[in-house]
């Protein structure tokens, strides 16, 4: 294994992660038939979080939110993502994710920059808001007995605030076990380059728990010079795997030191799209609405193959598994893995605006603007 070596587990409470690489939480895609593929294509090695789940919607059971927090028989650990503003909600839904045994960890979103999620001083926005951050992660903790908490969070809201080092000593005072940091701010969304220096100086003011790093990781390669450059303890990927749930078994392969990296033929590429649709199918219970579901990934796993728009059009109709089989079998199945359909995926714009609620920059320490109110009702973004 020679120089990864030192760098292959990571320890999140009694789990241990090796190699230290995690799927991030994404809203509509990381649900357990994903989950599954990526699991399959890194031999079981990693960490995969479900979407995000509101803490008041799993409180109050809500239907769609129940199906989501539901894992595979083979899911260890079962990691759950939580997103809540109110201390006692999610005091509340920490408890019962320990007395129904729902999930072996739990990560907390600090770090979601879409508008609905800001607007009500939620995700991004609220690390700035320091009393409120603390209080949160004292209930979490505080309920969670056994299980791990862990964070994650961007930079700040903007360049001119900043939050992540504050964020971070608040964490370690609170019991959180690790943190993951994307280095950009929320204003950033998902624009520019991420900002890698910011992993390593957080790394440096937290030494005493593991910190991860998320942003730009588009390959194995990236994750291993991340690692290099920042001193990080594990990397979370996102967006890099959109389309491409084989890049979990390049990751083990970095890691672990063997560069066997996945470059798959369009024929291959299909019949991980077809397993795919399937999985969805069955886990939404219907094969429609699974290949439906499914149609949001077929430009992610076509994307540099040479496919005429014509057909990446009625591609991204499809409403059954022969259809979509067949419209896949229609293609040159023989061309390999294309150049340059490594890079970057999934949104890449940036729209340099938060929406915040009103006069929430004004004071860091003041958190009488934001109400119960604020939970969203619904899980998975």
């Amino acid at each position: 294994m020679g120089d990864n070596e030192q760098m292959t587990t990571l320890s999140i409470g009694p789990h241990t992660v090796q190699p230290p690489v995690v799927l991030a939480p994404m809203a509509g895609i990381t649900n357990a038939p994903f989950r599954t593929l990526c699991r399959e294509f890194s031999g079981g090695k990693g960490l995969f979080v479900s979407e995000m789940i509101t803490t008041r919607a799993l409180v109050e059971r809500n239907e769609k939110t129940m199906q989501l927090i539901h894992f595979d028989e083979s899911e260890t650990p079962r990691s759950i993502q939580l997103y809540g503003v109110d201390p006692v909600t999610v005091g509340k839904a920490v408890r019962m994710i320990v007395d129904e045994d729902l999930a072996d960890h739990i990560d907390l979103n600090f770090g979601c920059p879409v508008p609905k999620v800001t607007r009500k001083g939620g995700g991004s926005a609220l690390p700035y808001k320091r009393p409120l951050l603390r209080a949160i992660l004292h209930e979490a903790v505080s309920n969670a007995g056994d299980l791990p908490v862990t964070m994650k969070m961007r930079k700040g809201i903007d360049d001119d605030h900043i939050t992540y080092l504050d964020a971070g000593r608040i964490a370690v005072e609170e019991g959180v076990t690790a943190i993951a940091l994307h280095g950009r701010t929320a204003a950033q969304h998902y624009g520019g380059t991420a900002d890698w220096d910011a992993i390593a100086r957080l790394k440096e003011h937290v030494p005493e728990i593991p910190v991860l790093g998320n942003g730009d990781i588009w390959s194995a390669e990236d994750a291993l010079r991340m690692v290099k450059e920042t001193g990080c303890d594990g990397v979370v990927v996102g967006r890099g795997c959109l389309g491409r749930p084989w890049l979990f078994g390049d990751l083990v392969a970095a890691f672990e030191g063997t560069d066997s990296f996945a470059r798959p033929t369009l024929r291959a590429v299909s019949e991980v799209m077809l397993r795919h649709a399937t999985l969805l199918g069955e886990w939404i219970g219907d094969e429609t609405r699974g290949v439906i579901d499914f149609r949001k990934h077929v430009a992610w796993y076509l994307k540099g193959f040479a496919v005429g728009s014509g057909m990446r059009k009625s591609l991204a109709v499809t409403s059954s598994l022969a259809e979509l089989g067949a419209q896949l079998s229609e293609l040159n199945l023989d061309q390999p893995w294309p150049e340059g359909a490594d890079g970057p995926r999934g949104r890449t714009c940036g729209n340099n605006r938060v929406v915040l609620p009103d006069g929430w920059l004004k004071d860091p320490y003041d958190c009488s603007g934001i109400g119960v109110d604020a939970e969203l009702d619904t899980s998975g973004g």
